[in-house]
C-alpha cells in the first residue's frame, strides 16, 4: 500500500489520529535538523505537552545518551538502542534505565559484541566503531556513512550467520539480538507503563530502516513517516500509512499541527 499524505487524510481518519494518546516517536533523521535540534523541535513537544498529548522517544541512540538527553525534553520517556532499554521521565515510574531485552551479564555480552563486529571487519576493515558504544548496554554499533545497500546487505547476513540481529540508520549501523526492535521494545513498555493505551491509540513516526518495525500495520496500525523515509521506501517491507510533505522535524512540526489542532 502506497502511503498517504497525511495532509490528504479524509475526516475519519483525522478523528482517529487526534484520537491518539501517545507519539512514538525516532529522533535522528524525525526531530532534528540537519542533525541538531532546533528551537522548531522545543517549541512543538511544548505545543504537544500543554494540549495532553503525551510523546515517547524511541530511537538507536545509546543508553547513556538518552538517559542524559531526556532531562531537557518535555517527553514522558524514551525507549534507547532500537527497543533495548527505557527510561521514564514520569514521577510516577522509578527513574532509571529498564533493561527491555533479555537480561544477561552484560560484561560477557558487550564483549560477545565486540567479537562479532571484529568478525565484521575481517570483511569490511574499514568500519569505524561508533565512539557511543561505551555508553550502550544491548548492542554495538559503527558507523553507516560510506556503506551501500549491498554492503549493509551482506553485513546484515553475517550478522545472522553469527545469531546477531541487524539493522542501520542514517546515522549507525546496529549489531544487537535477534528479535530486539524497537515495535517489540514499544509493545513492552505500553504493556508495563501504559496499560490503558491501546495499540491502535499510538502512532508512530520515523524516518529510517530501523524505524521499520514501527510501520508494521499488525502491531501497530497507525504510523507515518516523515518525507524524507521517501529514500528507503522501495527497500521497507513495512511502509508507514501517512507521509508528511516535509522532512525531519519540519514534518514532525506538520503532524503536530494536525494532531493538535
Amino acid at each position: 500500500m502506497i502511503p498517504q499524505l497525511i495532509s490528504e487524510i479524509d475526516q475519519q481518519q483525522l478523528a482517529k489520529i487526534r484520537a491518539v494518546k501517545l507519539i512514538a516517536t525516532d529522533m535522528d533523521g524525525t526531530l532534528t535538523s540537519q542533525g541538531k535540534f532546533s528551537p522548531l523541535l522545543l517549541a512543538t513537544l511544548e505545543k504537544l505537552a500543554a494540549q495532553g498529548n503525551q510523546v515517547l522517544i524511541i530511537t538507536g541512540r545509546s543508553a547513556g545518551w538518552v538517559q542524559g538527553v531526556l532531562h531537557y525534553l518535555p517527553v514522558v520517556g524514551a525507549i534507547a538502542e532500537n527497543g533495548g532499554v527505557f527510561y521514564p521521565t514520569s514521577l510516577d515510574f522509578p527513574q532509571v534505565l529498564q533493561p527491555l531485552s533479555e537480561k544477561t551479564d552484560i560484561k560477557t555480552h558487550r564483549q560477545s559484541l565486540e567479537i562479532a563486529f571484529q568478525s565484521l571487519c575481517q570483511e569490511f576493515p574499514r568500519l569505524q566503531a561508533s565512539s557511543d558504544n561505551l555508553f550502550r548496554l544491548t548492542d554495538w554499533t559503527f558507523d553507516v556513512a560510506g556503506l551501500g545497500l549491498s554492503e549493509l546487505a551482506r553485513l546484515q547476513a553475517l550478522c545472522a550467520a553469527q545469531g546477531w540481529g541487524f539493522t542501520y540508520s542514517n546515522v549507525q549501523c546496529h549489531i544487537k539480538p535477534q528479535g530486539l526492535d524497537k515495535a517489540t521494545g514499544l509493545q513492552q513498555v505500553l504493556a508495563q507503563y501504559f496499560p490503558e493505551i491501546r495499540a491502535d491509540q499510538v502512532l508512530t513516526l520515523g524516518d529510517s530502516m530501523n524505524d521499520e518495525s514501527l510501520f508494521n500495520p499488525r502491531k501497530l496500525p497507525l504510523s507515518v513517516g516523515v518525507a524524507n523515509i521517501c529514500h528507503y521506501l522501495s527497500d521497507l517491507e513495512h511502509q508507514p500509512r501517512y507521509l508528511t510533505q516535509h522532512p525531519e522535524v519540519y514534518g514532525f512540526a506538520e503532524l503536530a499541527d494536525v494532531v493538535a489542532n
